[in-house]
């Protein structure tokens, strides 16, 4: 099995002022993170009390999702569930077919990424237009997003005057951020109010309600949900929480993480239909039920889908989001996909340096879950090509002081000796984008024993 994160990632690297640009943007939602969470006394308080609730609800969830279901229904709410990405996308196709819709206005949800629906409408003549400002970007350029919440994080406002220029007819080189923002809007205005039905995910599904919150920035749920008749919500089995005092801590975590600002500009709660409307809730499981049957793999669905790990994520930063080749990237896309045979390659794609479970509002252990995925991929023998075979002799090489020794006398000698574009080949990944450091002539155990350090018999 070939790592292909890193193949993956390559063109992005070549351009090392992107790279550097995109870190850059990516530590500054980071950094507004940080002085939002010490400007809350209590802030460490919060998160534990939110990864508490959230261990409940796992503990707890098929009787919280049927007490939430069947006060979504007494609401007036119609309730559906999908067991997988299919059937998700069924439902879904059958409500807007049954009632005759062509368009739909949809707000930006990482569920239907997972279950890929938009194609799947498409495919039977629906309309789908993303309302979201930066997936709107995304779908006029045929991308998949690269962040969970600025999902055109890599783009700069060059890139997107060109692209708004092609397809929605701004000037020429214009990439005042103000101007092409109004752009959009005027495009989206048309959409809103010719279309026959709306999608929203949901952020937190209220239990002891029958209700559900739908948080953005730019209001474009609540403009999609209330203007058709028809408003479709979809989500995860795993959002739900018990009460409204859940969803409330909940709340005054997800923006403070996620960019860095106090509250979301749109919090609506949604608990029953207009009169002469409908809504209709889909609830996905597809392999959720599955991994949470892994006391280690279960905690990842403590997740609020807030992004502040892949914010902080180094390798994230510099690598970009499409490098990796599960829906969703960085830390929480590789603690989720880890059982995933199409990517579970990518568990190599960390350095597991702790900073996104530092950080994670909810505690979700993220490095120690994907620790656990290669400790699992090694058990089954599922390693990348060469770990085989090699790091069993690496092992035993270490297992010998005087092995270790010679190994690494060896290793200077051939450094000197051998022309540096042999070395880069046998260098890997690693040499392609630096060069080996000259190789020291003594080891420091021998520099140290020389400048007056301990004999080898003490």
């Amino acid at each position: 099995m070939a790592i292909t994160h890193a193949k993956n990632a390559a063109s992005f690297v070549n351009n090392e002022a992107r790279v550097n640009w995109h870190s850059a943007a990516l530590l500054a939602l980071r950094d507004k993170r940080d002085l939002q969470a010490k400007s809350v006394d209590e802030w460490e308080r919060m998160r534990e009390a939110a990864s508490q609730m959230k261990l409940h609800v796992l503990s707890h969830l098929p009787a919280l999702l049927e007490e939430f279901s069947a006060r979504c229904e007494s609401n007036g709410i119609i309730v559906h569930w999908a067991r997988t990405a299919m059937e998700h996308n069924a439902i879904v196709a059958d409500i807007l077919q049954q009632r005759g819709r062509k368009k739909l206005v949809k707000s930006k949800s990482m569920l239907t990424e997972e279950c890929h629906l938009v194609p799947y409408l498409e495919e039977r003549g629906i309309e789908c237009i993303e309302t979201d400002l930066g997936e709107r970007i995304l779908q006029l350029r045929g991308d998949p997003p690269s962040h969970i919440v600025v999902p055109a994080i890599h783009l700069k406002k060059e890139e997107i005057g060109e692209l708004f220029h092609e397809r929605l007819g701004t000037e020429a080189g214009a990439s005042d951020p103000t101007y092409l923002t109004q752009a959009a809007r005027e495009s989206l205005r048309d959409d809103f109010l010719t279309a026959d039905a709306a999608m929203t995910g949901v952020n937190m599904a209220i239990a002891s309600e029958g209700a559900f919150v739908v948080c953005t920035n730019e209001g474009n749920a609540d403009m999609g949900a209330h203007l058709p008749d028809l408003h479709i919500a979809v989500m995860g089995m795993e959002k739900i929480v018990p009460d409204t005092a859940s969803a409330a801590l909940l709340m005054r975590m997800l923006a403070r993480s996620a960019v860095g600002q106090p509250s979301t500009s749109y919090n609506s709660i949604f608990a029953a239909p207009r009169p002469g409307t409908e809504i209709h809730l889909v609830i996905v499981d597809n392999g959720r039920s599955r991994r949470m049957s892994d006391r280690r793999h279960a905690e990842i669905y403590k997740c609020i889908r807030c992004g502040a790990c892949i914010n902080t994520c180094p390798v994230y930063r510099r690598s970009g989001g499409h490098s990796y080749d599960y829906f969703i990237p960085g830390p929480i896309g590789l603690a989720i996909s880890g059982d995933n045979s199409e990517a579970n390659s990518e568990a190599w794609a960390c350095t597991l340096c702790g900073s996104c479970s530092a950080i994670c509002p909810v505690k979700v252990p993220l490095y120690q879950t994907i620790a656990y995925h290669r400790e699992q991929l090694a058990h089954h023998k599922h390693l990348p090509y060469g770990k085989n075979t090699y790091m069993p002799l690496v092992g035993m090489v270490m297992k010998s002081p005087r092995r270790m020794a010679l190994a690494m006398w060896l290793a200077r000698l051939g450094m000197r000796l051998s022309p540096k574009p042999l070395l880069h080949r046998l260098g890997g990944g690693w040499t392609k984008s630096r060069d080996l450091p000259p190789p020291p002539r003594e080891s420091f155990e021998a520099w140290y024993r020389k400048h007056g350090g301990v004999s080898d018999g003490h």
